[in-house]
Formats: structure tokens, C-alpha cells, sequence
């Protein structure tokens, strides 16, 4: 097939389009580079990938035919959509409509990168997909909350109205390989932070909980979602539930650091749980992850050492 994913320089763009090129298919890569690398897709160069440096959120043109389109653009990380709040508000409103135009135009399925941030900080736990969310949409990650409400709700109206094959994954935490040193979420955190023996982070007191799926099982996720025949939103992730100061100190053991835990302030509206049910996962796409997280922390780790020079 003839792929077009946006976002493809990203951490999990760029691990989708290399896992997509081992398949057998030939990639198109998009990204405008504001949070995403060259150096995530560099060894892809000299494989059937084509790289375009281009902001989705302006029309698409794409030459010859279209199998699929994945539309992964946006920041993803709390850090990046507020520093960039306006970016990410327009890649998930206008870039979402510029990548379904671009499906619609070419017969191709889409699928949609959405996120468990949709949920909110939930009140309902664990999360299935037909909880619609807690979200305030006038807080400080509303910019990124939002943005994926309304890029999920633009997708089924181009189902429903233009009959584009639509696919929507709800994606929980996700950690591996190729996440930025600098990202600020929990896990490239406690990583850098434990390999540099600096103190190591929380905000909050920790009791707040994450559900962490390697990057490898995000993947395959998402490519049994692509091949299924359903329209629903499905949440891709990892069920097992721990608090933030479990992961930490579980980090600080794997890398051998003398790193302390210290505490700080809790962001507003950051959620106090989260934890996929992945039952319509399990039962359409026969998919649930494989990956144990010391094992996956393990690849992380190694990968941050060589990305930090650190012995």
C-alpha cells in the first residue's frame, strides 16, 4: 500500500512508518519539524519513505494514489501545547481537515491519532469509550484536550456525511525509544533526570496513576485498528494502572542512580488517574499488549544513555 502519515517525524510517527516500510509498504512522511526530529527517520532514508517538510494545518497535495492516511500532527507532550497552544489547537481543527480532505480525495481510509486525554480527568475509571469526559475546556490543556474532541468529531462527520473509512485510537501513555530527552512527560523524565543523578520530579504528591504501553505494542494496535472494519473509537493501552512514584522509583532502581524523589505543585487540571479498558480492543482487534515494562524500560533506558552520552 501507499501510506501517508502526518507527524511522521515524530516519536510515534516515526515508529509507525518504519514498523509500516518492514511490512512492505511504501511511506510518505510529513511533518513540519516544530516538535518532531530528522533524526527519528534518518536510518529510513534509502527505504521506499519519502519525506516532506510541510505544515498540515495548509492543504495537502500528495501525487498518485492514496491507500491510507494517518493523521498523527500534533504536540503531544503538556510542555509543547503550552508553549505552542495556538499550533495545537490549528493542527488538530484545520490540519485534521486538511488530512480528511486529502483521504476523501483519494478513496483512502483515514485513522486518527486522538488520545485518552479525551477522558479528561475522569470520572469514570477505568476508561471505556463510551464515557464522553471531564474536560474544562477554558484551562491551560484544553488547547490539547479540545482540539482532539473536535478532530474526532470532524472525522465521523467525513464518515458519516462523505463516507470516508474512518478509524479513531484513543492512545494512553506510550513510552519508548526515540521520546525527546526533553519531552516532560513521566517517563523521559525520570529518565534523564535519574541518569544525570539529579533529583527526580513529581508533581503532585505521586498517588496519581498512569497506564504505560510500549511503543512496540502502541503499533501494532494501531495497524490491527487500521485493518479492522470498525468506525468506533478504540483506546490502545496498556491496563495495568501505578501510581507516578512507583514509576519513578522504579526508574531511579533500573538506572542505578542515587537520585532522590522530590515533589512539586501539581498542574491544573492534570488528570488523578488513568487506566484504558481495553475490552473492545481485546474483542474486535484481538490485540492487547505483549511488551512487560521493565522489559520495555529497559530498550528506554539503553536509548536515552546513547541519546545523553552518558555511561
Amino acid at each position: 500500500m501507499r501510506i501517508v502519515i502526518t507527524g511522521a517525524a515524530g516519536f510515534i510517527g516515526s515508529h509507525l512508518s518504519e514498523t509500516l516500510l518492514d511490512r512492505g509498504h511504501s511511506v510518505i512522511g510529513i511533518d513540519n519539524l516544530l516538535t518532531g526530529d530528522l533524526a527519528n527517520i534518518a536510518h529510513l532514508a534509502g527505504r521506499d519513505f519519502v519525506f516532506v517538510k510541510h505544515d498540515v494545518t495548509n492543504f495537502i497535495h500528495v501525487d498518485g494514489p492514496v491507500d491510507i492516511v494517518f493523521h498523527w500532527a500534533s504536540p503531544a507532550s503538556p510542555i509543547d501545547y503550552l508553549e505552542w497552544p495556538i499550533p495545537t489547537l490549528k493542527v488538530g481543527a484545520l490540519g485534521t481537515h486538511k488530512a480528511l480532505g486529502l483521504a476523501k480525495a483519494k478513496g483512502a481510509k483515514f485513522v486518527l491519532a486522538s488520545t485518552s486525554e479525551v477522558y479528561g480527568d475522569p470520572l469514570e475509571h477505568p476508561q471505556r469509550e463510551t464515557y464522553w469526559g471531564n474536560v474544562n475546556p477554558v484551562g491551560p490543556r484544553g488547547v490539547y484536550d479540545e482540539a482532539k474532541r473536535f478532530a474526532e468529531a470532524m472525522a465521523m462527520a467525513y464518515h458519516r456525511y462523505h463516507g470516508v473509512d474512518v478509524k479513531i485510537v484513543r492512545i494512553f501513555n506510550t513510552y519508548g525509544p526515540r521520546m525527546r530527552v526533553n519531552d516532560g512527560r513521566a517517563v523521559p523524565n525520570f529518565v534523564s533526570q535519574a541518569l544525570r543523578g539529579e533529583d527526580v520530579t513529581i508533581f503532585g504528591n505521586g498517588s496519581q496513576t498512569r497506564s504505560f504501553c510500549y511503543v512496540a505494542d502502541l503499533v501494532d494496535g494501531i495497524l490491527r485498528l487500521a485493518a479492522s472494519a470498525t468506525n468506533e473509537p478504540v483506546n490502545i493501552g496498556n491496563p495495568h494502572e501505578m501510581s507516578i512514584e512507583a514509576m519513578a522509583h522504579l526508574i531511579i532502581r533500573m538506572t542505578g542512580s542515587s537520585s532522590r524523589v522530590v515533589y512539586k505543585a501539581l498542574p491544573t487540571d492534570d488528570p488523578k488517574v488513568r487506566q484504558p479498558d481495553i475490552t473492545r480492543a481485546r474483542t474486535l482487534l484481538g490485540w492487547e499488549p505483549t511488551v512487560p515494562l521493565e522489559e520495555g524500560l529497559t530498550s528506554t533506558i539503553a536509548y536515552f544513555r546513547q541519546k545523553m552520552g552518558v555511561a
